[in-house]
Parts: C-alpha cells; sequence; structure tokens
C-alpha cells in the first residue's frame, strides 16, 4: 500500500484524468478531456456524494472505480486505489476479479441494464454465484434485501422478468443485486431517480443501514441536493470535469462557499400561480377502466379527469399507483375495457390504430427512459427529424434548421445534430425526447417523470421552457411525477393516485392545503428537504404513529 495513502480509505482517486475521442462533423478526430485532475478518497463506510450538472463527469469518476471507461472514454492519468492497490495497474484478470466482487455498481437506468429474457433472481444473484456463494445462500440474501428495500412478494418477485415490475420496482432490485455480493465499495449511479418519494425514503434508510452494518463503502452520484443530504458523510461539487467544492455535508448544504454550489443549493425557484379553471377542457378522461391483457382485474378504476387547454394536470402518486397506464390508454396503447376519452373536441378511438394522424400529431408523449426511447443507431437530427418529415414533410435544409432550432429551445446548442444518443449524457436524451415530441406542434403533451434523469439546474431550465412554451403556444402539459416539487413549481391541477384510483383531485391549492387524506399526507410528508437528519425525522415519526395505532 502506498505510504501515503489514508490507512482507512477503501478508494483512493489521485490526480484522475479522464479522455475521449470526439469526431466532429466535417473535422478530423480530435482528443477531448472529459476529467480535468480530480482526487477524492472515501473511508471504509463512509458515503461520498458527487453532485453536479448532467455532463459534470459524475458517472465518469464512479466508473473509474472500476478501471472502465463506456463509449470509447478512457483513464489517461493518475492512479485509482481500491484496499491500497493500484487497479490500473491489475490487469484484465486482476478487474474481473474486482468487478462484482469488491466493487459493484448501481445504474441510474435500471431498464436498459436487465437482460429481458431471464428471471430477476438469475440476474441478481449471477454476481454472487460468481464469487463462490452457494445458490440456497445467494437467493436468501436476494430475499432479504429485496424486503430491506420494500419491495412486494420479496419471497416470488424474483421469479418475475424485468418487463413485469414497474420502473421504481426495478431500480431497487439493481440495488439489491449491487448489495448481493457483500462488495467493499458500491457506486451508486443515481439509485433513487425512478422512485416514488414514499418509497425512496424506504431505499435510502436501506442503503444507510446497509453501509453501517456491513461498513461498505459508497460513491452516491446524483443530481438531488436534498437526498444526498441524507445520505453522505462528504460531498464534491463537480462541473465540467472538474471540482468546485468539497466540504463535509453540513457545511455544502448549510454554507456553500461557491456560486455554482450556491445555485443547486437554491433550485427550484420557479413561482407558477395556477391559471383559473376557465377555458374548456382539451382532454376529458370520462370513468376510464383498464386491464392488461390476460389478467382479470383492472389496474385503472374509474378514472375521470379533465385538463383544461393551456394548463398543466399533474398525475402523481407511487409506483404502481397507475400513472403510466393511463398515460398508455390516453395514447391508445391500452385500450380501455370501460370509459371514454375527448381530446380536443372529438372522442379518440381507444385503440392507436383507429386514430387519425391529427390524433396522433397533437397528442404527443416523453417517456421515462430516455435510454429505451431512442434508436441507438440514430443521429439526434434523425430522430428530432423524424416528426417533421412524418407531419409537415421537412427535408433538407429546412429539416435542419428547424431541428437546430429545436436544439437551441432545449439549450442544447450546436454541434449536436450528428451525435448518436450514446455520445450524449443521461440528460442531454432526454432533452432530445422532449425536443422530438415539440417538433410535431402539439396540442397536449404527456411528460412521464421528464425531469427525472437532469440536474436540478438543467431540470429548472426545462421546466421553465414549458411554461413558456404554454404561454406561447397554449400548450398543455399531463404531467407525470413522483416529485411534488416539481408539481409545486408547474401544475395546475393535481390527481393523487393510488391503486389505479384518483384519490383526491382539484386544483393546486385545494389539493396541497389540509385536511389532507392519510395517503396524500404519506406523499407530501416524504419530499425530500434539503437539511441534515430530515430522513431519521420521518422514519422516527412513521414509527412513532405505527406504534399508536
Amino acid at each position: 500500500m502506498p505510504k501515503d495513502t489514508l490507512p482507512s480509505a477503501l478508494l483512493d482517486i489521485r490526480n484522475l484524468k479522464i479522455g475521449a475521442t470526439a469526431y466532429p462533423p466535417g473535422e478530423a478526430p480530435k482528443e477531448v478531456t472529459l476529467v480535468h485532475g480530480v482526487s477524492l478518497t472515501v473511508e471504509k463506510g463512509k458515503v461520498l456524494g458527487l453532485i453536479g450538472e448532467s455532463g459534470a463527469g459524475k458517472s465518469t469518476i464512479g466508473l473509474s472505480s472500476m478501471a472502465y471507461g463506456r463509449g470509447g472514454v478512457r483513464i489517461t492519468g493518475g492512479e485509482v486505489f481500491v484496499n491500497g492497490r493500484d487497479i490500473l495497474q491489475s490487469g484484465p484478470g486482476g478487474l474481473r476479479a474486482l468487478r462484482g466482487k469488491e466493487v459493484t455498481y448501481v445504474a441510474q437506468s435500471a431498464a436498459a441494464a436487465f437482460n429481458p429474457a431471464k428471471p430477476l433472481m438469475e440476474q441478481v444473484i449471477e454476481t454472487t454465484l460468481a464469487t463462490g456463494m452457494a445458490r440456497a445462500e445467494a437467493e436468501a440474501r436476494a430475499v432479504d434485501l429485496f424486503r430491506q428495500l420494500g419491495l412486494p412478494n420479496p419471497e416470488t418477485i424474483g421469479k418475475r422478468f424485468p418487463h413485469q415490475v414497474s420502473g421504481g420496482q426495478l431500480q431497487r432490485v439493481m440495488t439489491a443485486m449491487a448489495l448481493c455480493p457483500k462488495p467493499d465499495l458500491v457506486v451508486f449511479d443515481e439509485p433513487t431517480t425512478a422512485l416514488d418519494v414514499t418509497t425512496q425514503i424506504e431505499v435510502l434508510a436501506a442503503i444507510k443501514r446497509a453501509i453501517r452494518e456491513t461498513g461498505v463503502a459508497a460513491l452516491y452520484i446524483t443530481h438531488d441536493l436534498a437526498v444526498v443530504a441524507q445520505v453522505a458523510d462528504h460531498i464534491m461539487v463537480l462541473r465540467h470535469g472538474r471540482m468546485v467544492e468539497y466540504g463535509t455535508c453540513a457545511q455544502i448544504i448549510e454554507t456553500p462557499r461557491q456560486d455554482y454550489t450556491r445555485a443547486l443549493v437554491s433550485v427550484r425557484s420557479i413561482d407558477h400561480a395556477e391559471k383559473p379553471a376557465g377555458s374548456a377542457p382539451v382532454l376529458s378522461v370520462q370513468n376510464i377502466s383498464a386491464r392488461y391483457k390476460g389478467t382479470n382485474f383492472d389496474v385503472l378504476k374509474n378514472v375521470q379527469v379533465d385538463l383544461p387547454a393551456g394548463q398543466t394536470l399533474a398525475v402523481v402518486g407511487e409506483s404502481g399507483s397507475g400513472k403510466s397506464t393511463l398515460a398508455r390508454v390516453i395514447t391508445g396503447l391500452l385500450p380501455a375495457t370501460q370509459g371514454r376519452i375527448t381530446f380536443n373536441g372529438r372522442t379518440l378511438s381507444p385503440d392507436l390504430a383507429g386514430r387519425t394522424r391529427d390524433d396522433l400529431r397533437e397528442l404527443q408523449m416523453i417517456y421515462q427512459m430516455a435510454d429505451v426511447a431512442m434508436n441507438p443507431r440514430q443521429t439526434v437530427e434523425t430522430i428530432i427529424g423524424r416528426p417533421l418529415e412524418f407531419y409537415f414533410g421537412l427535408r433538407g435544409a429546412a429539416k435542419r434548421q428547424r431541428v437546430q432550432d429545436l436544439l437551441d429551445q432545449i439549450e442544447m446548442g450546436r454541434g449536436y445534430a450528428d451525435r448518436y444518443p450514446a455520445e450524449l449524457s443521461g440528460g442531454q436524451k432526454q432533452r432530445v425526447c422532449i425536443a422530438r415530441a415539440l417538433a410535431a406542434q402539439p396540442k397536449l403533451i404527456i411528460c412521464d417523470e421528464v425531469t427525472s434523469a437532469l440536474d436540478p439546474l438543467v431540470a429548472d431550465g426545462i421546466l421553465k421552457l414549458l411554461l413558456n412554451l404554454q404561454a406561447e403556444a397554449g400548450v398543455a402539459y399531463l404531467f407525470i411525477t413522483h416529485d411534488l416539487a416539481t408539481v409545486r413549481a408547474i401544475a395546475d391541477r393535481i390527481a393523487v393516485m393510488y391503486k389505479g384510483e384518483v384519490r383526491r383531485y382539484g386544483t393546486k391549492s385545494d389539493v396541497l392545503s389540509p385536511p389532507y387524506d392519510d395517503y396524500t399526507d404519506l406523499l407530501l410528508s416524504s419530499v425530500p428537504e434539503m437539511r441534515l437528519g430530515w430522513l431519521e425525522e420521518v422514519l422516527a415519526h412513521r414509527r412513532m404513529v405505527g406504534a399508536g395505532n
């Protein structure tokens, strides 16, 4: 072990430099630097939070703890010590022994990380079996982790396939997969991005408990300072591949020194006054029930909501409550078993195949998982340009100019039109999906967790953009989210869903004002606050309430 390495440092990264080869259109390839001499240490049983905007280098630095660079990214300088040895000198055999045993990884997009053809349990224990643990012990540990992470039916959920669980549930299964082989270091890359706020609390508590009880160290990568404040001991703020500020969690949250850090702490400052419900509904969902093919129970039950033209209806609720299922019914991807949907003055066909081109153009959807919503073999220009060709017949220079205008609108600027999805950060991919929906000039956009993959500053910019477009063009939004801070920022009306039913519905001021039903109260009390100790306070209060019942 190098004599200047901290004796308790499980991970010690020194002067890390990471680069890649860029291929500008019409130019010779050139080398670019993504991470500029970053150093950090993580002690056993401690958590270091890496925070910053999309493209800051958070995930790239996290992956370097496994000596891995994705998409042609290369470690070009520095040293990475794990358990006292420089893993950059380990060779292929040493890295195979390291990855999945000493260091594990929880990816941002679980939907893109699982094999759709294999049951969940087989994937969760695969690496654990490779470490020498017996199958029975590995399965028992997986079930225990499923239970700790609040997954339904922990004894049997491992028999399901990835498509048979919700996005939030799949993310928790991936967390169990990372913890199963009892690693020394876990890299959590946005592990709660896809989770509703009620589940997020349990997952954060389980992560903290696992770290405390096993002595595992962790890198916690996120764009949500309120979340990282609940789990991290220290925080490193990154921007453009450089460290902006480093300190204890308390210092970063309470007395940030740098302007950029202060901006991160004070995000979500949108002041959106709800509009009066005077305009006619652009969308009317009337007593809709629905069930999936091959099942005998309703996943939506007599849902009834209206969305006035030019307004925003936020649909909130925990994972599996029916939010995204309602979007599938409205778009015709899942025909309703009863009820009617009226859009822009006309009754929509329940089935997508029966809808007109105007129906398709005027009702657009932005999906939650940008990774799986774009063709990886198409450029950004092709992806955004497709609706321009299909609906408006644009070709050549006119189409390219319109694509560039849309990229400017979503604050990506020039130089992105010829890139492929693999060359974009998670936030950039989601912005491309937003631009693709805007290209159709719709009257209604269904936004399914569209800011969940974005850092707070970019998310605020996107929300402001959507509100500006709403003011200019009168476009309406049905905004599916588990982020109640977003709801407060943009909604005019709110529908709270639970187990396929609408539990509370009305204007924002009505829904967010007491008295609350029990479930709405649970949701509102679960929104992370940017202060130390909040998580423990909420958990203690719920234990006290539970003991009193």
